[in-house]
């Protein structure tokens, strides 16, 4: 299937956003921009009562670039030109689509507590390193309740950091097992401090 939006698209943003919805549903895309002068503009559309939206859009018009990753490949056509098909149709079907990112994915489902499981479960790892601290010296591994692995002896400050760098991580690749993310923020605050 083939999409064509006929539009203005005389705001680059516009044409951003565009380009995001194009990058979310993972498809090839392609801008064909028919150029044409002010005064052309303004023979085709003498007789209208238009002449003031066409100065309005003129003077705010952003012209396409094809530096701008949204704006590329880019087909400037003029009124005499040929469109060039063959050269459109490669864009669309033998390039590959531009690749998702995190602002343009679906956020991954998990359950409704999840959140407060993940909270919950970092801020008890927390505190039993924090209590065992007032028994223990750097170097000493620690048991946690609910981890089967120990933990080596770690700072407050840096405790408190790396839960947070674990719990942003953990929203985006959220796990099915919630059992496990006591050992797994374990195993997320050993590696962090080797």
């Amino acid at each position: 299937d083939i999409v064509i939006l006929d539009s203005l698209n005389y705001i680059k943003g516009y044409r951003y956003e565009l380009f995001c919805l194009i990058k979310h549903t993972q498809t090839p895309h392609c801008l064909v921009y028919c150029l044409t002068s002010t005064d052309v503009s303004s023979e085709w559309n003498k007789g209208r009562e238009a002449d003031s939206h066409l100065d309005a859009l003129v003077l705010r018009f952003e012209a396409p670039d094809s530096r701008n990753r949204w704006d590329s490949p880019l087909f400037t056509i003029q009124q005499e030109d040929s469109l060039p098909f063959e050269a459109i149709c490669d864009a669309l079907f033998k390039r590959k689509a531009p690749p998702p990112n995190q602002s343009t994915q679906s956020q991954p489902l998990s359950s409704t507590n999840f959140l407060y499981e993940l909270d919950k479960v970092t801020q008890d790892v927390l505190m039993a390193v924090l209590e065992s601290q007032k028994t223990s010296f750097p170097g000493d591994l620690v048991s946690i309740p609910g981890a089967t692995e120990k933990i080596s002896f770690i700072l407050a400050c840096l405790l408190r950091k790396l839960r947070r760098q674990f719990i942003s991580y953990t929203k985006m690749h959220p796990t099915e097992n919630i059992g496990q993310i006591a050992n797994m923020f374990v195993q997320y605050l050993n590696k962090s401090m080797h």
